[in-house]
């Protein structure tokens, strides 16, 4: 009974023996898909859907402005040079910030501002984001946190109490500069050297749209905005994303013919 017990017990591991062997060794293995700190430029286009943060709070609903327009770069690289997810994405974006006031249902008033009770506000700004990224071969998402800078170029308030004389101007106590926190997620198709990028976004900012004492030395009032933005976007790779590139073949040549000794054996690429 003990050899019919030790024979079946050395079957069972018979496979796994089998397999073992026809493993290669470790130090024979090759990454199948290996990132290069790769370069990207691309166009984002979408809209946004724009609100604002008063104090003294008003009753608004959601601001909903198509055309936001954005041009960008995206330059892969290391963080300290060890996470391979990491990257930096700048450009020039055109959007929009603005409120719409709604009726506050217990006193029956819709909020205005300067007499409108909607405003549509034109925002030119330069936002720079650390962009971290998770790729397969064909797919990628990505996280993007930054700042950002702007200025208002245009402003347009509607309702039937506004001045005719500023409907379409900013007053003296208004800011024009705006700057604060921009990031968002997105998820990205590629398909060697084009991306189709997916983004949803969000803008806080730290500049309000008029001085605080405007009205009062006493009583301060704000207005920041809160923006977020559903786009899409199509990328060209600038250089290469996988693989080897002209420049790191001609320095392993250069290696092979001057520097035998350090040339690079173990090249990685797709």
């Amino acid at each position: 009974m003990r050899k019919i017990l030790t024979i079946i017990f050395a079957l069972s591991f018979l496979p796994m023996a089998l397999k073992a062997q026809d493993t290669p060794p470790a130090d024979t293995l090759r990454k199948v898909f290996s990132l290069n700190d790769y370069t990207l430029f691309g166009v984002e286009y979408g809209a946004s859907l724009s609100r604002m943060q008063f104090n003294p709070s008003k009753t608004q609903g959601n601001l909903f402005v198509p055309h936001t327009v954005g041009v960008y770069m995206i330059k892969y690289g290391k963080l300290f040079d060890g996470s391979p997810n990491f990257g930096l994405k700048g450009g020039v974006r055109y959007s929009h910030e603005g409120y719409q006031f709604k009726e506050n249902k217990e006193t029956g008033v819709t909020p205005t501002l300067e007499g409108a009770e909607k405003a549509i506000i034109d925002l030119v700004e330069v936002p720079l984001m650390a962009h971290f990224h998770s790729d397969g071969l064909h797919f990628k998402v990505m996280l993007d946190l930054g700042l950002y800078g702007g200025y208002r170029l245009s402003i347009e308030r509607i309702g039937k109490y506004v001045p005719d004389e500023i409907v379409n101007d900013f007053r003296e106590w208004d800011y024009r500069f705006d700057y604060g926190l921009t990031g968002g997620l997105g998820f990205g198709l590629v398909f060697d050297p084009l991306e189709f990028h997916v983004n949803a976004g969000v803008r806080y900012s730290w500049g309000s749209l008029y001085r605080a004492d405007y009205l009062s030395q006493d009583y301060y009032r704000f207005a920041y905005p809160l923006d977020f933005m559903l786009t899409t976007g199509v990328y060209f790779q600038l250089t290469k994303r996988t693989g080897k590139s002209k420049g790191q073949i001609r320095r392993e040549a250069y290696k092979q013919v001057y520097d035998p000794k350090n040339a690079s054996t173990d090249g990685e690429g797709r």
